[in-house]
């Protein structure tokens, strides 16, 4: 209930003041690649390369099998994409409040909405590849389908969790810097424990459920089924509940740590 009541507050807080919020966003886009030459640009081509490279190994090189009657280029980018977006957003959110140290004694400004503008500037990237992702598709003789519109589902899943483990990781990082080595560690271990390079079915039916543990699987599972599967989250009952039972915890605690600790932000900082 804490959970929910404080994304309530939050909805009503971003409603009030999104041209503030919107302003914010343009300027964390601007300040991310800041004395870059190429600028903004950086934030597209590194995973681009990363598609260029995947789609010649696999498909020039290694001549892949299809999955499902599906390329494995496209089954691959179905995985990787949502991955690029949950990674980029956990990792660049945690430092957001440390990263706007001017704000934390002004006790008018809300610094919890600090995550969420960065998780909104990692969307923006997101929403590009996921236009690639179609493209892909198209490309390979795909038209578009009514189920590609669950995506919008999935993305608002990736951003209500992603924002969940933000507000924790961005309140103990302030107190604990190692958290953001400790969390690049985390990450690399959840991208390969994530079915996105291997098809859940390799492994023995005994450890399906292990794996479904995590979030993680609900989000990647999500694109493919809404790109390949052609399948509802509906059609999922128990692992939508279960989602969104941990996201919903993840936010309570993530609520619960912010409101103890964010008296101290100014003291440490």
């Amino acid at each position: 209930m804490v959970s929910v009541n404080f994304l309530v507050n939050n909805f009503k807080v971003i409603r009030e003041h999104r041209y503030i919020l919107i302003q914010l966003i343009k300027k964390d886009l601007q300040n991310r690649y800041v004395g870059s030459f190429l600028g903004l640009f950086w934030a597209f081509f590194p995973p681009l390369v990363n598609i260029g490279v995947f789609w010649f190994i696999f498909e020039v090189g290694f001549k892949s099998v299809p999955v499902n009657n599906y390329p494995f280029i496209l089954w691959l980018l179905t995985g990787m994409i949502p991955w690029f977006f949950i990674s980029d957003s956990i990792s660049y959110s945690s430092t957001s409040i440390l990263d706007n140290k001017f704000l934390v004694k002004n006790v008018v400004f809300k610094l919890n909405i600090l995550p969420f503008v960065r998780i909104c500037s990692s969307l923006i990237i997101h929403l590009f590849f996921v236009l690639v992702l179609l493209l892909f598709f198209s490309f390979y003789g795909y038209k578009p389908k009514i189920y590609n519109l669950q995506v919008i589902y999935y993305i608002l899943c990736t951003i209500t969790l992603v924002y969940g483990i933000s507000l924790i990781t961005s309140s103990l990082i302030i107190f604990v810097k190692d958290l953001g080595q400790f969390l690049a560690l985390i990450l690399q271990i959840a991208f390969w424990i994530t079915p996105i390079f291997w098809s859940l079915n390799l492994l023995p039916s005994k450890y399906h459920l292990l794996i479904k543990l995590n979030p993680f699987y609900y989000v990647v599972e999500g694109y493919r089924n809404s790109f390949i599967y052609n399948a509802w989250f509906w059609q999922y009952p128990r692992q939508t509940l279960f989602f969104w039972g941990v996201t919903f915890f993840t936010i309570g605690l993530g609520t619960y740590l912010y409101r103890k600790l964010r008296p101290h932000f100014a003291d440490v900082i």
